[in-house]
């Protein structure tokens, strides 16, 4: 895994576009959670399951991030500000089974999506309320997302309400539907296909049909 910020040559990745504009990608309807109503479910392989609220969030101790974000659309936004809670210290507070070895990130409104613990545990990832010195609105995830600017924005997932640790990958909503498992995009991960022609290409030690 390679989490480091990206600078100088290799800061946009291959096939992105940068802009100044942040559009709103979003399947189905926008979910509307008061802060007072979100509870974080940490489950799973945790030894000691439980539910983080609002005000559980606020007492953690509140890190800033500033990262570029990178949609699979092939849209990039640069030096993004985020403000937020580490999710290394969320899982401090549970602990870790040993045999967790994937996080699924369950959402209001039924999204879901997966990554493997360590790049869940990144030191700049983390569970954002604001975005550069505002209050992170409902379009964009508010009041609390998922950021993990090594990956592509689609596991940085919008309005997160679960935490699950579990012993092996499993495909959350895109991925079941066609885009990478693991979404690396300055290897351009985008699409469950390339898996698969991977997985041909070490099979037969040859080069994959193309398509």
């Amino acid at each position: 895994m390679d989490d480091r910020p990206k600078r100088g040559n290799d800061r946009i990745p291959p096939g992105q576009y940068v802009t100044d504009k942040w559009p709103v990608l979003t399947y189905g309807e926008t979910p509307q959670i008061a802060p007072h109503d979100v509870s974080i479910a940490l489950t799973g392989l945790v030894s000691s399951p439980s539910s983080l609220s609002w005000s559980d969030l606020q007492s953690l101790p509140r890190i800033d991030v500033e990262a570029d974000f990178h949609c699979v659309t092939r849209f990039s936004t640069l030096d993004n500000r985020w403000s937020g809670f580490s999710t290394r210290a969320l899982l401090e507070r549970v602990g870790v089974e040993p045999a967790a070895s994937h996080v699924m990130i369950h959402c209001y409104g039924g999204y879901t999506t997966n990554m493997p613990l360590e790049d869940f545990l990144s030191e700049h990832a983390l569970l954002a309320d604001r975005h550069n010195d505002q209050a992170l609105d409902a379009d964009h995830g508010g009041p609390v997302r998922l950021v993990v600017p090594h990956l592509y924005a689609w596991k940085s997932a919008k309005w997160v309400s679960g935490i699950e640790l579990l012993p092996e990958d499993q495909r959350g909503f895109w991925e079941v539907n066609g885009y990478h498992t693991y979404g690396d995009p300055w290897t351009e991960q985008r699409f469950s296909s390339q898996e698969t022609k991977a997985a041909y290409q070490v099979r037969r030690g040859v080069e994959p049909p193309k398509d």
